[in-house]
This record gives C-alpha cells, sequence and structure tokens, in this order.
C-alpha cells in the first residue's frame, strides 16, 4: 500500500534532501528500509528548518507530525509547576522525534543549534508502520537503545564525579558522531559541543563554574585542546573514556 501526503497537507519547506543522500539514512529509522519502502518515504516526507533557540514543539500541545534529525541539536525539557525547567534529553541527528499513536508532545523541544529535520504527517506515518514491518522494528530497535542510555544517564548523575560527568558527555557525543561516519571512535577526535557550557551543566547537574573548572582540568591534563567557544579536541577518545568511569562500549567499568 503506498501512503503519501496530498500536496495540500505538504507545508512550505526547502529543498528535500533525497533519501539516497541523507546523511543519517543508515541510523534513522528509515535504516532497514528496502527501495521500495525508501520511494514511499520519499513521497510522503517534508522538510523543516528551525533556528537556534526556536521551539519545535511545547510539551502536551497537539503535534501533528513526527521526523528525523536530520542535522543541529535539539533539547528536551519538561516545565514544573512552580517554573522551573529542568533539560531531560537531548536529540541529535538520526535522531526521532515524536510519538506514533500519541498526539501530544511529551516534552517541549527546543533547537538548540539550528535544526534540520525530515517529516512525515503522524497519520500518514502510522499508516506506514501498519503495513511495513521494518518501520516499526527498527523504531523498537531506536527505543530499546534510548532505554539503555537513559539507564546510563541515571548512573551518570546520581554516581558520577564531576570530572567523570564530562568526560563521559564527550565521549557519548564523540561516539555518536563516530555512529554517523559509520566507524569506531578513537585516536584524537574533533568535536563541536552542541551545548553552551551554561547548558551543559542544567543537563549534567553540576554548576558553571565546575563545568568550567573541569573543562579546564581536562585540558591541563592533555586529555582534551579547545579550540574556541565550542570547538573540543579529544586528544586520545581510550584516554578520556577511562576518565568516564566506562568501557569502550559505554558501559560502567567495575
Amino acid at each position: 500500500m503506498q501512503v503519501k501526503l496530498n500536496t495540500a497537507e505538504r507545508p512550505p519547506s526547502q529543498a528535500l534532501v533525497s533519501c539516497d543522500d541523507c546523511p543519517i539514512r543508515y541510523r534513522a529509522v528509515c535504516a532497514n528500509c528496502e527501495a521500495g519502502d525508501l520511494e514511499r518515504l520519499e513521497a510522503a516526507k517534508y522538510d523543516r528548518s528551525y533556528q537556534a533557540g526556536q521551539v519545535i514543539a511545547w510539551a502536551g500541545e497537539r503535534m501533528d507530525f513526527v521526523a528525523s534529525l536530520i542535522g543541529g541539536v535539539a533539547s528536551l525539557t519538561q516545565t514544573l509547576e512552580d517554573g522551573r525547567t529542568q533539560m531531560v534529553g537531548l536529540l541529535l541527528p538520526s535522531d526521532f522525534l515524536g510519538r506514533p499513536g500519541r498526539d501530544r508532545a511529551s516534552y517541549t523541544v527546543t533547537a538548540v543549534t539550528d535544526v534540520t529535520l525530515c517529516c512525515f504527517r503522524r497519520k500518514p506515518f502510522e499508516a506506514m508502520m501498519a503495513h511495513n514491518p521494518r518501520i516499526p522494528a527498527r523504531l523498537l530497535e531506536m527505543t530499546l537503545d534510548e532505554l539503555d542510555a537513559a539507564r546510563e544517564w541515571l548512573m551518570l548523575l546520581g554516581r558520577k564525579s564531576a570530572r567523570e560527568k564530562i568526560a563521559s558527555f564527550l565521549a557519548i557525543l564523540a561516539r555518536r558522531e563516530a555512529a554517523l561516519k559509520r566507524q569506531r571512535p578513537g585516536g584524537a577526535i574533533d568535536l563541536t559541543l552542541p551545548l553552551t557550557r551554561e547548558a551543559m551543566a542544567d543537563y549534567l547537574g553540576l554548576t558553571l563554574e565546575t563545568v568550567s573548572r573541569q573543562m579546564s582540568a581536562l585540558k591541563r591534563d592533555n586529555l582534551i585542546e579547545l579550540r574556541g567557544k565550542r570547538g573540543v579536541v579529544l586528544v586520545d577518545y581510550e584516554l578520556l573514556l577511562a576518565e568516564s568511569g566506562d568501557d569502550e562500549d559505554g558501559g560502567l567499568i567495575n
């Protein structure tokens, strides 16, 4: 069954990125799709772009689309009744936004950097899932990976020292960067931090002063080099991983 958007349903967008040329093709929800599947997805998709600081979705409000992050970084936040806001997650390239079967956003999603999404209207996407087992199977795989990452994050926030938290965060970014290139992380790695140090502090449960102090300490110990406001070079990934308390797969070292 071919499911596609009516032209009237398709919102204004930029020129679409072809599935064949998509930088997240082998990590996204469409990773297991075959040629015929991609043709149907190609017919139904549309791109949306957001500038840094722009809200993509508000918690509790209707969300009529699902999407994969093609480029950029977005934050997931929750707001308490007294107005306090907590960042509870980050969306990086290839991550999936939205929940099939649920038409309300669970979190407020905000573009941290300029963001490009590959979007599908929720109802047509759910119809595609019903007729193509490869899409829900891949989505389940991604959901389980996300659950593992959430458990890892609980360990990080609850048990790790400030130095280990910073090292873990950098190692996670390095692993994701390598995965998009279909490589294993190793040696020296160039990164662009997706967050300001203030946002890192919020995300890691630290103070701004502590983040700055620990970044300086890692630089002093020749584990990282700092380049400008956001540029970081991991001098040796394996040495940084040892500082994080994790093994090479991201699990805790006993």
